[in-house]
C-alpha cells in the first residue's frame, strides 16, 4: 500500500512539473477569424536557427517569456539561416 501511494505521489509531482504549457502557434487565418478574442502583448524575433522546428521552438520560448499564450508568425526568411518575426497574444 505504501509503495502504491509513493508511486501515485511521484506521478502527480511529475505531472505538475511537466504540465507547463508553451505558447501555441496560431495561423494568420485562425487569428483573423477570431481577432476580437486576443490582445497583443508584444513582438518577438528569432534568427540564426538551422531548422524550422528550431525557429518555432525559439519563438515559443520567447512568447512564454513575454507571458503570451499564442503567437502568429508575421514574417520569415530562409536565406542561409532561418529568421522569423511573430506577434504575441493572450486571450481577452
Amino acid at each position: 500500500m505504501k509503495i502504491a501511494k509513493g508511486i501515485l505521489v511521484a506521478l502527480t509531482l511529475g505531472a505538475v512539473s511537466f504540465g507547463a504549457v508553451s505558447a501555441e502557434l496560431l495561423t494568420k487565418e485562425a487569428y483573423n477569424d477570431h481577432k476580437d478574442q486576443y490582445v497583443k502583448v508584444g513582438t518577438i524575433t528569432t534568427s540564426g536557427e538551422m531548422s524550422p522546428s528550431d525557429a518555432k521552438d525559439e519563438l515559443s520560448k520567447k512568447a512564454d517569456a513575454l507571458g503570451g499564450k499564442f503567437y502568429v508568425v508575421t514574417s520569415a526568411d530562409t536565406e542561409n539561416k532561418i529568421h522569423g518575426t511573430a506577434d504575441v497574444y493572450n486571450k481577452k
